[in-house]
């Protein structure tokens, strides 16, 4: 282990854990390390945005560790709110329905329903898919579009349908923010497509997709016509029972697109 990184950790967890700031002496003799070993650390993680230095010589934690494990218990709130609507939205398509969210170039599946179906599209919670493949990865990256950093040019192929250059999935992400959701054709495994849309926190930040997958046959382009509403109007309900309201969040000055929020979807096309 790095010890310098856990000696930094250790100081860190301790003055979370205090009730008032903390001085250079009463930290090293807390923790049994030298006052330099400790000031040489505290200097650190002043520059570094976690811990700032008092006028009389100690130290507190700043807000940042707040903004650290925010996302953390987001995505868990994220979950135990979305058990009802994912199951009023399975109730509606009978296709299987996935919770998901970004990790870099990824999603990850953070909860499903499985569809009653005999034949339905296999994931597995906690798994991985390729963000640029999947319906919920697009309607992320859509509103994320930092994510797109960790992407090349030129996208590796898992279908024939699968977007093969970075521009051309720009445009589709700009396609996916004019009307509110997200299409798979088939881009990840052959055989099976997805829809899906962008979910809201209070703070209007997209920290969740929800939508459905399911085979080909079964969501052809007519389906997912017909579903995009209903799967629209659950990411909407959703973001509303996490606080998200788009009036409040919308008088900020920051432009809509650099908030994550998304467009209200000027009609039910797949494109």
């Amino acid at each position: 282990m790095d010890s310098t990184l856990i000696k930094g950790l250790t100081l860190l967890e301790h003055l979370a854990g205090s009730d008032a700031p903390r001085g250079v002496s009463e930290l090293a003799r807390a923790l049994n390390l030298t006052k330099s070993n400790v000031h040489r650390t505290l200097q650190t993680l002043v520059a570094a945005g976690y811990v700032h230095a008092n006028p009389g010589g100690t130290y507190a934690c700043t807000l940042k560790l707040f903004e650290l494990a925010s996302p953390v218990v987001a995505r868990i709130d994220v979950r135990q709110v979305a058990e009802p609507f994912m199951r009023v939205l399975a109730e509606q398509t009978q296709e299987t329905i996935h919770l998901s969210l970004l990790d870099r170039a990824d999603v990850i599946y953070l909860h499903k329903i499985e569809s009653p179906q005999p034949v339905r599209a296999y994931s597995s919670i906690g798994g991985r898919a390729p963000a640029y493949c999947v319906a919920s990865g697009k309607a992320l990256l859509a509103y994320q579009e930092e994510a797109l950093a960790h992407l090349p040019e030129t996208l590796s192929l898992h279908t024939p349908r699968t977007i093969p250059t970075l521009d051309l999935l720009r445009r589709e992400l700009e396609q996916v923010r004019i009307q509110g959701f997200a299409v798979n054709r088939g881009e990840w495994r052959e055989g099976v497509c997805g829809l899906a849309a962008i979910v809201h926190d209070a703070m209007g930040r997209p920290v969740a997709a929800i939508g459905i997958s399911g085979p080909a046959d079964r969501l052809n382009p007519t389906a997912l016509r017909r579903f995009s509403d209903v799967v629209v109007d659950a990411a909407r309900s959703l973001s509303r029972a996490l606080g998200y309201n788009p009036i409040t969040v919308s008088s900020h000055p920051a432009p809509r697109h650099a908030r994550g929020l998304a467009p209200e979807p000027a009609s039910a096309t797949v494109v």
